[in-house]
């Protein structure tokens, strides 16, 4: 992963989102509407991820050390938890603005600034969420691409204001309270996915590998017979494998070294987001051996 490139993202994004967040806020207090004053507060949320991402990504890009000898890259998927309660935090916090107005009758300020305004951070918003995305998918990085639904909540949250401006100049008002339930419910189900998928990294479950590309590596690597007991976990980008590799039990020790570093550097090169394998040789002891043409090839490999 280049996390140069990833912290680089969140600066940019960082200063965009405190942008959003203080047009609302400003352009909010200026007109005396509530609704976008609190918008803004939740715009103002995607800034603190952003340092929170900050702040995992630079110690995650730290190198081993004695206590962390297999690298600090837990350290993004600690920051991915917290994005998803900040999810949790705003699907409640909205629900909450949600109930109010069904019960209190009170409906959102609406003039031609704060709409212009809200259709304006939306498009910034945009932005922000497919490039961090783009940018998520190709470094393998859990944390923007968290970061991305989570400025993606903020778009809900913008539509459902716009929403409730339209169904009020409709005569619906009590359509403005439903509008912002529907979309706490959606946020909260984005920070649950969130959290879900960073404890199963932090419980070490089985990292998504290619094991299509694993099989054709094993096929095609000379010495090797077969091989069993493949183990990963991780997360997108840091991946650790493990393996057991057969091979010719008549070869010495230095060849089956040899073959067991092939293994290695293959699947590193070649295995999306493998970034270390250790691979246990076992010696072939089944009743038809390889042939001696088999074991020529492999000793001169």
């Amino acid at each position: 992963m280049n996390y140069r490139r990833v912290r680089n993202t969140l600066i940019l994004t960082f200063f965009l989102n405190l942008c959003v967040s203080i047009a609302k806020g400003v352009v909010g207090a200026l007109a005396g509407s509530v609704s976008m004053v609190a918008d803004a507060v939740h715009s103002l949320f995607d800034s603190v991820s952003n340092i929170v991402g900050l702040i995992s990504i630079y110690i995650a890009d730290a190198p081993p050390d004695t206590r962390h000898q297999y690298g600090h890259g837990k350290f993004e998927t600690i920051g991915t938890m917290v994005v998803g309660i900040l999810l949790l935090i705003t699907a409640v916090v909205v629900g909450y603005e949600g109930f109010g107005r069904f019960f209190s009758g009170s409906v959102p300020d609406i003039t031609p600034l704060t709409v212009a305004v809200m259709v304006a951070t939306i498009g910034v918003n945009i932005t922000i969420t497919l490039y961090e995305r783009r940018v998520g998918r190709e470094e393998g990085s859990s944390f923007l691409l968290a970061d991305s639904q989570h400025t993606a909540s903020d778009i809900l949250v913008s539509l459902s204001v716009l929403g409730g401006f339209v169904f009020v100049c409709l005569g619906y008002p009590v359509a403005d309270a439903l509008i912002a339930l529907g979309i706490a419910v959606l946020i909260a189900k984005m920070g649950v996915e969130i959290l879900y998928n960073a404890v199963e990294v932090l419980a070490d479950a089985s990292a998504p590998v290619d094991y299509d590309k694993i099989d054709a590596i094993m096929q095609t690597t000379a010495g090797v017979y077969s091989y069993h007991d493949f183990r990963c976990r991780g997360k997108p980008g840091e991946i650790f494998c493990d393996l057991h590799v057969v091979v010719d039990p008549d070869i010495t020790v230095r060849e089956g070294h040899l073959i067991g570093n092939r293994v290695r550097d293959r699947m590193k090169a070649e295995v999306e987001g493998v970034v270390d394998v250790l691979v246990h040789i076992d010696p072939f002891f089944g009743s038809a051996g390889p042939t001696e043409a088999e074991k020529d090839t492999d000793k001169d490999t």
